[in-house]
C-alpha cells in the first residue's frame, strides 16, 4: 500500500490516496480516505465518508510501463453518467517525470471534473531524456495511442508541455496528425473506418486531426522552442560566447538531445531536426500538426530561469520582447505580468533573409526557426518571479513541478486552468 498527499485538493474532499492492486499486472485504482481514516484504512468494512463528499473520488489508472491516467468519478466510484471526453496530455522535460505533474493534474481535474482525463506520461522519464527529441517524440506518439485505446470515448485532445517535453509534444502530434487511430486498432468501429487504403474519403476526414481526435490546446512552459545555441538562450551562460560556444562543442554530454537542443545535429547531411520541426517535410507536417490546434500558448520565464532564455521559449526576436513589465501584486494571478492574445502576437511579415551558401551552414538558425514557427499564431504569457524566495528555481516554478517548492507557481498554472479551452 502507498499514499500520496494531494497538495490544493480541498480537505473536505480527500486527503490520502491508497494504491489497491499489485504485481504490476494490469491498471491500479487510487481510492481517496478522508483525514480520520488515516490510521484504519486497512479496514473494507467503512466506506470513507469523503467519497460522497466534494468533486468525487480521484481514479488514478497505471499501466505496465508506469503512465498513469488520472480522472474524477462518483461518489460510489463508479463513473459519471457523462464520459470525460477531453484528453490531456502532460509531457516532462530534461531528466523530469510523470509526477512533475502531479500538482497541475489535480488542478486541471478539480476545475474540469465532468470532462477531461489527464495523462501524465512517463514513457521519456529521467536518462531517457537524452535520446533525441525524435525518439522521444515516437515514444510518446505510441502511448498517446495506448492511452486512446483505453478510453475510447475521448474525442478531444490537448498537450501541455514543460521545458524539452515542449518539443517532444511538437514531434509527437507530426506523427499523429491526419492518423486514423481508432481504425488501426479497432475493426468494428464504423464511424471511423472507410473500406480500403489510401481511401480519399479517410485522408479527407482525418485531416487536421491529432490521433482521430479534435485537437483544441497545446500550451508549453519554458520551452527552448529555438534550441539553446547562442544568442543568450541559455541564461546560465551570461551571453559568453565563450561559453557558449564551447556548450555546442560538449552538447554531446546530453546525448541525442543536446546535439538538437544546440543545432549540432547534421546527421547524413540534414539539417538540424529544431530547424526542420519549424516546417513541414516530405514525412512529418509539423507545422500543420500544430496548426490544427485552436489555441496554442507559449508561457515563459522573463528573468530568472537560468536554462531556458526568455525569447526561445516565448517565441520573439529579441527586439520584440516587452519592456518594462511590471509585477501586478493584487492580481488574481500575481507571476503573470504580461498576456499578449493570438491575434496581437502573431508576426507573418517576411523578413529578408541571407541566401543559402555551403547547405544550412551559414544560414541564420534562430530566424529561419523563427520565421516557420510564427506562421502560426500563439498567445504568448510572460511569467516574472520577481520577490518571491522561489525565483531562483523559476524553470521549476512556472510548472510547480514539487509543490513544497515550488508552490508560487501555481497561480500561472491557475492562469493556464481558466483560459483552457474545452471544446
Amino acid at each position: 500500500m502507498a499514499s500520496v498527499d494531494l497538495e490544493g485538493v480541498s480537505s473536505k474532499t480527500v486527503s490520502k490516496m491508497e494504491v489497491n492492486g499489485g504485481g504490476g499486472e494490469g491498471p491500479k485504482e487510487i481510492k481517496f480516505g478522508d483525514k480520520s481514516d488515516k490510521k484504519t484504512t486497512k479496514k473494507k468494512d467503512k466506506k470513507p465518508s469523503s467519497w460522497k463528499l466534494g468533486f468525487g473520488c480521484l481514479k488514478t489508472e497505471y499501466d505496465r510501463e508506469g503512465n498513469f491516467d488520472m480522472e474524477v468519478i462518483g461518489g460510489d466510484g463508479e463513473r459519471r453518467t457523462s464520459y470525460p471526453t477531453h484528453l490531456v496530455v502532460m509531457v516532462n522535460g530534461l531528466i523530469g517525470s510523470a509526477q512533475d505533474w502531479r500538482f497541475a493534474a489535480k488542478q486541471f481535474l478539480k476545475k474540469y471534473p465532468e470532462d477531461v482525463i489527464v495523462h501524465c506520461s512517463k514513457c521519456n522519464s529521467s536518462m531517457l531524456t537524452f535520446d533525441g527529441v525524435d525518439v522521444m517524440g515516437e515514444r510518446l506518439a505510441k502511448e498517446v495511442i495506448s492511452v486512446i485505446k483505453r478510453h475510447p470515448g475521448v474525442q478531444k485532445i490537448s498537450f501541455l508541455g514543460h521545458s524539452l517535453g515542449g518539443l517532444i509534444a511538437r514531434y509527437a502530434i507530426a506523427k499523429l496528425y491526419g492518423r486514423d487511430v481508432m481504425r488501426e486498432f479497432s475493426e468494428g468501429n464504423g464511424e471511423c473506418r472507410c473500406d480500403g487504403s489510401g481511401d480519399p474519403c479517410v485522408e479527407e476526414k482525418f485531416k487536421g486531426k491529432i490521433a482521430g481526435l479534435e485537437p483544441i490546446n497545446f500550451i508549453t512552459y519554458a520551452t527552448p522552442h529555438l534550441g539553446s545555441r547562442g544568442h543568450k538562450q541559455v541564461p546560465m551562460f551570461c551571453g559568453s560566447y565563450t561559453l557558449e560556444k564551447a556548450a555546442s562543442r560538449v552538447s554531446w554530454f546530453l546525448g541525442k538531445t543536446g546535439k538538437h537542443l544546440f543545432l549540432t545535429d547534421n546527421d547524413d547531411g540534414k539539417t538540424p531536426l529544431l530547424l526542420r520541426m519549424a516546417n513541414d517535410d516530405e514525412d512529418l507536417k509539423f507545422m500543420s500538426a500544430l496548426r490544427s490546434f485552436k489555441k496554442r500558448v507559449a508561457y515563459s520565464n522573463i528573468r530568472f530561469d537560468q536554462l531556458v532564455g526568455w525569447s526561445t521559449s516565448s517565441l520573439r526576436r529579441r527586439d520584440e520582447l516587452p519592456k518594462h513589465l511590471r509585477r501586478s501584486r493584487g492580481d488574481k494571478y500575481p507571476h503573470v505580468v504580461n498576456v499578449e492574445t493570438a491575434e496581437t502576437s502573431s508576426n507573418q511579415q517576411e523578413i529578408p533573409f541571407e541566401a543559402k551558401v555551403n547547405g544550412h551552414k551559414n544560414i541564420h538558425l534562430e530566424e529561419e526557426m523563427l520565421r516557420g514557427l510564427t506562421k502560426v499564431s500563439w498567445e504568448r504569457v510572460d511569467v516574472n518571479f520577481r520577490g518571491s524566495k522561489q525565483r531562483y528555481l523559476a524553470h521549476s516554478t512556472i510548472q510547480v513541478k514539487t509543490f513544497c517548492i515550488n508552490s508560487d507557481g501555481a497561480d500561472v498554472v491557475q492562469h493556464a486552468i481558466d483560459n483552457f479551452l474545452l471544446s
